[in-house]
């Protein structure tokens, strides 16, 4: 792995996620101030800020020449080559106390993923992955389930803060439990990849997603042997309403499902 082009990004990206969960965890001991952005239910606190803009300085000062797109900060577009970096995935959860939140950071190169980490901060758990070397989580590789069946298949999905307002999944929530299918929503979409991609779920979808939600995931399933698509089970593309990932074989009963009349 260490022969890998991009290598010396994944270890920089490795270092802003420990940069990251430090900030993490010095909030949560100390305390934290909050506000919201688009509503009341979408929550932001110092340690997002803060842990983009140390995340931030580290990348670009090792990498003057990159761009760098933040969920808090946004970003500049035109580069070759940019960071895509959720400095808090499942803050609400982090706020909460519910230990479901980390730090997803990918490198885009020419409009390409080609490295992903998610650093679960609550667990201490690293998932990370380099285009063409494979997936691993804290060392070890990492592949998707042999399982085949989409009934009795472990998914996870999310729902958009302002649900209210767009509320298309719940659509799709309903016809998968009106199948009996088996449905978590813990709250983190990175995670929620991270962990299609290390066998603890079958598949994942959501709806409305930005780009640094699934930008680290996306490689992550990819090269653990899974497969990312849009509803209509087209190769995704950052900035698409709609993902689908699973372990590949119960992508397209998946798929039926969802898009059931």
């Amino acid at each position: 792995m260490k022969g890998h082009p991009f290598y010396p990004y994944l270890e920089a990206l490795l270092q802003a996620a420990t940069l990251a969960q430090g900030i993490h965890a010095y909030y949560l001991a100390k305390g934290f101030t909050q506000g919201t952005k688009s509503g009341p239910t979408d929550l932001v606190t110092q340690a997002d800020r803060e842990a983009e803009e140390a995340i931030k300085n580290l990348l670009i000062s090792r990498f003057p020449g990159a761009g760098f797109l933040g969920e808090e900060g946004g970003g500049e577009g035109g580069k070759a080559l940019r960071f895509i970096v959720d400095p808090l995935d499942g803050t609400v959860n982090y706020a909460h106390g519910f230990p479901f939140y980390g730090v997803s950071l990918a490198l885009e190169v020419e409009g390409v993923i080609q490295v992903g980490v998610v650093r679960d901060t609550a667990r201490g758990e690293t998932f990370y992955a380099l285009r063409g070397g494979g997936a691993y989580l804290d060392g070890r590789p990492i592949r998707v389930t042999e399982r085949a069946e989409l009934l009795g298949s472990l998914l996870a999905t999310g729902f958009p803060y302002d649900v209210a307002k767009d509320p298309e999944n719940l659509t799709y929530f309903a016809r998968a439990l009106r199948r009996g299918l088996l449905v978590r929503r813990p709250g983190a979409a990175a995670l929620d990849l991270a962990y299609v991609a290390a066998g603890r779920l079958e598949g994942f979808w959501e709806v409305k997603l930005n780009p640094w939600d699934v930008a680290a995931g996306w490689l992550l399933v990819e090269e653990a042997g899974g497969r990312v698509t849009d509803l209509e089970g087209r190769p995704y593309h950052l900035g698409h309403r709609y993902i689908v990932a699973t372990n590949g074989r119960i992508h397209e009963a998946l798929l039926r499902v969802l898009r059931e009349d």
